[in-house]
């Protein structure tokens, strides 16, 4: 049996009105929509791993939790052809600043969506039910809610 590898992704938000919405990127392997997400550091806090992931995938900066908000797994596909079960804790970031050239722009889109919306567009049900926390009352949602309190 594979041992399940750990990995951690930020989470970019904003408000849009009323509504919250998070800024999504395509995979470079399939083009699926995901969070910014990427391989533990050495020697590198997690959630500060996650804020780096969001600067190279999504070319974007913020104010990033140091609590986890909640956790996905999924089956990472390998160059190989074969899988890694992987675990990914996700750690909200609300947004700053974005970008106009990041390291790799050229490599992926980014899209803001409403957070409904995104939870139908990820492949993860996870994920979608973390995004889903989000829609009916934003401001009450674990770890996040805190951090969109404050920029309403």
């Amino acid at each position: 049996m594979t041992s399940v590898r750990q990995q951690i992704a930020a989470m970019p938000l904003r408000w849009k009105g009323d509504s919250v919405q998070v800024l999504m990127v395509t995979s470079r392997d399939t083009g699926r929509w995901i969070v910014p997400k990427g391989w533990t550091m050495k020697g590198v806090a997690p959630w500060a791993a996650a804020a780096i992931e969001a600067l190279e995938e999504a070319g974007v900066k913020g104010h990033i939790a140091k609590d986890v908000f909640g956790t996905y797994r999924y089956d990472k596909g390998l160059g190989d052809g074969s899988t890694v079960p992987c675990e990914v804790d996700v750690y909200p970031m609300i947004v700053e600043q974005m970008k106009s050239d990041w390291k790799e722009k050229s490599e992926r889109t980014r899209k803001w969506f409403f957070v409904d919306q995104a939870a139908d567009l990820v492949d993860e049900p996870e994920l979608a039910s973390l995004l889903k926390q989000l829609v009916r009352k934003p401001k009450k949602a674990p770890v996040a809610g805190a951090m969109l309190k404050r920029i309403a």
